[in-house]
């Protein structure tokens, strides 16, 4: 929770650009608050009232399942023998993006609240999401599963 999350900075986009820098006009969420769980990682996101947001709420009030991805920098080294990948201690996470297909195994969001959007209103209500697991897992575990931090 320190860093970016407690400074109210952990944003991410609406999906995965190339970019290491977080572009402010395709922000779509912010991450309210995150933690471990064993060796998985929650959190609760916040989908904001920017256009990238609306989009990301228009998809999830049309029934779309949308996936989440972390976006980071690092170098990795390659087991052949093994058939793996492995990010080494450099990795800096730089965001979670919201992504059509992420590169993580069963890593989607639905909505925690029910959506309405003919409420008559203005806006759609703000939105948390939970559930943010295995995000990291496949970061800083081996393929079995068990992390070694």
């Amino acid at each position: 929770m320190k860093g970016p999350v407690a400074e109210n900075r952990a944003m991410g986009e609406l999906d995965h650009p190339e970019s290491s820098v977080i572009n402010l006009q395709n922000v779509s969420h912010t991450i309210k608050r995150c933690w471990w769980e064993g060796d998985s990682v929650m959190g609760d996101v916040e989908v904001l009232n920017t256009p990238a947001g609306n989009i990301l709420k228009a998809l999830f009030a049309s029934g779309i399942t949308v996936g989440i991805s972390s976006r980071g920098m690092g170098s990795v080294s390659e087991n052949l023998s093994e058939g793996t990948v492995e990010v080494q201690d450099d990795f800096e996470l730089l965001c979670w993006d919201f992504v059509s297909t992420p590169s993580t195994h069963g890593a989607f969001m639905t909505p925690k609240i029910s959506i309405n959007i003919n409420e008559g209103k203005n806006q759609l209500p703000e939105y948390k999401y939970t559930n943010v697991n295995n995000i990291i897992r496949d970061i800083v575990c081996d393929n079995t599963g068990m992390c070694k931090c």
